[in-house]
């Protein structure tokens, strides 16, 4: 379960918003329609005064959740907007470690095919979200020749910064990358509420907490360590990075003011419902939103299994279960280490949640696992939607 995939409504610290957003032409209203541009606050923004704005600055940041399509489409259409205003681009992607920054480049070269990116990047295993979601953000940087940059870290990396400290981890094999500043005190309370939401192998100790908070923080300043290196060029540098990363200035933008990159701006899509009443997000929540109507598609949720599950060297393990879902109802237990489902290995809970969304209501998903000492077989059997319709 990532942290940067979910939308969280706490309390946070007051931020000022970027000036020159306020002086935008804007007019009162609390229910945008889709396709509009406002303030957190509710205030209509006009779409080419923002986008003349934006172009201006170094780093325009662009939340989504990692699973929505529709986010992602909005950032494309986004980054096609900046294009138009500032063809000298750089976007950052989270989804990748910086090992990945030569599969990155040969696929802008057009050197690689789309299967050939997907094995050279690993991107299964670093990412494992449908690339499909990404593809055609991939062919827009590759049809106007924009650099692609990696800028996340391997759980690995992040692992030995965490647990040895970042004195112990030499320069070089931490990409250069400096400590991050300490969290402000609504960041940690946003983190902790996260943390105590998802069973971890830790319990809920205070010590589970603090890694848990070093962990985001090293993730948090190797994506802004990576987007500030491009920013020192004439280019606009764009980041996709999942959104709890970029909420109320917290996470990235945080780290990117102490890194001495001050001008930047974090936009996000705010999910809209058509001729209903709706309630403004907060007003620190980002510098601007984009009013986000709700599609069929999206009004249906993805498959769940109605699992926790954490790393374990051989797939993952079942760290909890809810009650009468489709895993309880498939005989999963606590302590079930999967191995395999559909027949594809599993490396990380995200393998898992890939498939499982990508399977149609009313099918089956096998799932291999070992229980003990003994390894199986399991159906998991999703249900039909709206009882067989």
């Amino acid at each position: 379960m990532r942290f940067s995939s979910a939308l969280f409504r706490v309390p946070a610290l007051l931020i000022c918003m970027p000036m020159i957003l306020a002086h935008l032409p804007v007019r009162a209203d609390t229910c945008p329609d889709p396709g509009q541009w406002y303030l957190p606050g509710g205030k209509l923004l006009d779409s080419a005064a923002l986008f003349a704005e934006l172009a201006g600055r170094d780093v325009v940041l662009l939340g989504e959740q990692h699973d929505n399509m529709d986010h992602h489409r909005w950032q494309l259409h986004t980054l096609a907007g900046l294009h138009a205003h500032r063809p000298a681009m750089v976007i950052g992607l989270e989804m990748l470690p910086r090992e990945a920054q030569p599969a990155l480049d040969a696929w802008v070269a057009g050197e690689l095919d789309e299967a050939e990116f997907l094995d050279r990047s690993n991107w299964h295993a670093a990412w494992g979200f449908d690339p499909a979601l990404y593809l055609p953000i991939l062919h827009f940087a590759r049809l106007h020749q924009v650099p692609l940059k990696a800028i996340n870290v391997t759980p690995e990396l992040r692992g030995r910064l965490v647990e040895e400290g970042w004195p112990a981890v030499p320069e070089a094999e931490r990409f250069g990358i400096s400590p991050p500043v300490e969290a402000l005190p609504d960041y940690r309370e946003r983190l902790a509420a996260i943390q105590a939401q998802h069973p971890t192998a830790d319990g809920e100790n205070g010590d589970g907490l603090e890694r848990f908070i070093a962990a985001q923080l090293v993730w948090d300043r190797a994506m802004a360590a990576g987007l500030a290196e491009a920013a020192t060029g004439d280019e606009l540098v764009v980041g996709l990075i999942g959104q709890g990363h970029l909420q109320y200035g917290h996470g990235v933008p945080y780290q990117l003011d102490d890194l001495g990159v001050g001008e930047h701006a974090t936009l996000l899509p705010w999910p809209v419902a058509s001729g209903g009443e709706c309630e403004p997000p907060p007003g620190e929540l980002a510098s601007a939103l984009f009013a986000l109507g709700e599609s069929p598609a999206q009004a249906l949720p993805p498959m769940q299994l109605g699992i926790f599950v954490v790393p374990h060297q051989d797939g993952v393990e079942v760290h909890g279960m809810l009650e009468d879902s489709v895993a309880e109802r498939s005989g999963l237990e606590e302590g079930d280490v999967i191995l395999r489902a559909a027949g594809e290995r599993l490396a990380r809970p995200a393998d898992l949640t890939r498939l499982v969304q990508r399977q149609p209501p009313g099918s089956l998903l096998p799932l291999e696992i070992r229980r003990g000492e003994v390894q199986q077989e399991i159906l998991a059997r999703f249900p039909p939607r709206n009882g067989g319709g």
